[in-house]
C-alpha cells in the first residue's frame, strides 16, 4: 500500500521514466499518482515510500500522462486550477504552465503529430531527439498535448512553441477523457468522452467531429482503443457511470457490443485499460485485428466502489 496523499487519488500510472533511469546502477520500479491534495507523487514499488513530490497546482490534480519520448522523462498533469503543467521527472521541476481553459482541466494525452515533417526537415533524426526546446524539454519537438475540460472544449498545445494551437468545440458538457488515435493511414485523430453522454471522434485538421456515438445513459468516463498496438484503429471502447462498457465501430458508425457490470460489483465504471495476451505479444507477424481477435486482449476496469475487475 502507498500511503501519503491527504485526499482522493484521481489517477495512477507506472512511471515509465524510472523503468529506464538507473540510480547507482539499480533500476527503480515506481508508481506515479495524482491527487485532490494538489500533488503528484512518485512511489518506490519496493519500499512503498514516496521519493518525489511535485507541488505547484493550486487545485485538484486529475489526469497525468508520461511523455512517449525520452523514456518518459516528462509528465503532464491536468488540474481544476484550469492549467496543464509539464514536469521534468529527473529534476522534479515544473517546466511550463499551459493556460487557456476557462474551467478545470480533467484529462491530458501526448502524441507526435508532426513526425513525418520533422524527419524530412532533419538530416539526422537523432539531432532532434537530443535538442532542447525553449521550455527545457529534450526530444519533444513535433509532439502535441491534448486536454479536455469542464469548459466543454478539447485543446491542443504544441510542445515546441509552448502555445495553444487548436480548440475543438462540439461537446455539450464537460470533457472527461480525450486521447490521440492513430489511423490506418498513419495519421492521427482525437477521441473524446463527455458528461453529455457521447463519444466523439475528431478530425484534427478541420477541428470538427466526424463521428458521434450515442448509447450511454450517463457520463462517459474513459475511452480506449483495444487495437492500438496493431495499427487497426477502427474500434474504440468506452466506459460510463451508467455501469456499462461499449464497443464502437468507427468505419460502420455503430455500436458493436455492450456489457454491463454487475449491480453488486460496480456503481459506475471509471476507467478501462487493455493489455494484450501473451499470445498477442508473441504474434508479431499479424498487422491487423478483426473483431473476432479481441479475445487476444484482457480488459481491466475500475468501478466507483473501488475494486478492479478483469474481463476476457
Amino acid at each position: 500500500m502507498f500511503d501519503g496523499h491527504s485526499d482522493i487519488v484521481s489517477c495512477v500510472k507506472f512511471s515509465s521514466y524510472h523503468r529506464y533511469y538507473r540510480n547507482n546502477d539499480v533500476q527503480r520500479l515506481s508508481v506515479c499518482s495524482s491527487s485532490y491534495d494538489k500533488t503528484i507523487r512518485f512511489w518506490d514499488f519496493t519500499t512503498g515510500k514516496a521519493f518525489i513530490v511535485l507541488s505547484g497546482h493550486t487545485d485538484y490534480v486529475h489526469g497525468i500522462e508520461f511523455s512517449p519520448f525520452n523514456n518518459g522523462r516528462y509528465v503532464c498533469s491536468a488540474s481544476s486550477d484550469k492549467t496543464i503543467r509539464l514536469w521534468d521527472v529527473e529534476t522534479s521541476k515544473s517546466l511550463h504552465v499551459f493556460n487557456g481553459h476557462k474551467s478545470g482541466v480533467l484529462c491530458v494525452d501526448i502524441s507526435q503529430l508532426q513526425s513525418s515533417n520533422r524527419k524530412h526537415n532533419n538530416n539526422n533524426n537523432n539531432n532532434n531527439n537530443n535538442k532542447m526546446n525553449n521550455i527545457g524539454v529534450i526530444g519533444g519537438n513535433g509532439y502535441t498535448i491534448c486536454s479536455g475540460s469542464f469548459d466543454k472544449t478539447i485543446r491542443l498545445w504544441d510542445l515546441e512553441s509552448a502555445k495553444q494551437c487548436s480548440i475543438f468545440k462540439g461537446h455539450e458538457d464537460a470533457v472527461y477523457c480525450a486521447i490521440f488515435m492513430r489511423t490506418d493511414a498513419g495519421g492521427t485523430m482525437l477521441c473524446s468522452g463527455s458528461s453529455d453522454k457521447t463519444i466523439r471522434v475528431w478530425d484534427i485538421r478541420s477541428k470538427k467531429y466526424i463521428r458521434v456515438f450515442r448509447g450511454h445513459t450517463n457520463y462517459v468516463t474513459c475511452v480506449a482503443c483495444p487495437s492500438s498496438q496493431s495499427g487497426d484503429m477502427s474500434v474504440i471502447c468506452s466506459s460510463s457511470d451508467d455501469n456499462t462498457i461499449r464497443f464502437w465501430d468507427i468505419r460502420a458508425n455503430k455500436e458493436l457490443h455492450a456489457f454491463k457490470g454487475s449491480d453488486h460489483q460496480a456503481d459506475g465504471i471509471k476507467c478501462i485499460q487493455f493489455l494484450p495476451s501473451e499470445d498477442r505479444l508473441n504474434h508479431t507477424t499479424k498487422s491487423k485485428l478483426s473483431h473476432s481477435d479481441y479475445h487476444d486482449y484482457s480488459l481491466f476496469y475500475g468501478s466507483n466502489k473501488g475494486p478492479i475487475y478483469m474481463w476476457g
